[in-house]
């Protein structure tokens, strides 16, 4: 008699132990959000010229906009000319990226040779020019 009352006390303490679950769960979920490759976008809408010799550049970038107005936007705001520089240089501190300029087809060529020459300046590798299809 006393081993089944034994045995149906160990019975009913036996529980699944769930916390190294939460915990392993909670683990992946910090490792994918870190992981995750943000793309920035410049902000601005873009009319950019076509290109036959198109190709497909990295999605991890330094992308940075010429309105055809002549404004040298990145992130949304407007950071002239003269902002070129420190942006690449401190995104250049964290990881080494390729520059793409979005230049609308209307904008004056010699911004763009101007922001081409901060970007180099800078230290950028690679400097490259967002087109159409």
């Amino acid at each position: 008699m006393k081993n089944r009352k034994m045995f149906a006390e160990k019975k009913s303490t036996e529980e699944i132990n769930m916390s190294p679950l939460i915990d392993m769960v909670f683990i992946l979920l910090i490792f994918f959000i870190v992981t995750t490759v943000f793309v920035e976008e410049t902000g601005v809408e873009v009319n950019k010229p076509q290109a036959a010799s198109a190709s497909d550049l990295e999605k991890n970038s330094i992308l940075i906009a010429i309105t055809e107005n002549g404004n040298v936007v990145y992130g949304g705001k407007e950071v002239g000319i003269s902002g070129v520089r420190p942006i690449i240089r401190r995104l250049y501190q964290k990881e080494k990226m390729p520059v793409i300029i979005q230049a609308d087809r209307q904008s004056i060529t010699d911004t763009l040779v101007r922001v081409i020459d901060e970007a180099k300046l800078a230290g950028a590798i690679s400097v490259s020019l967002s087109t159409e299809d």
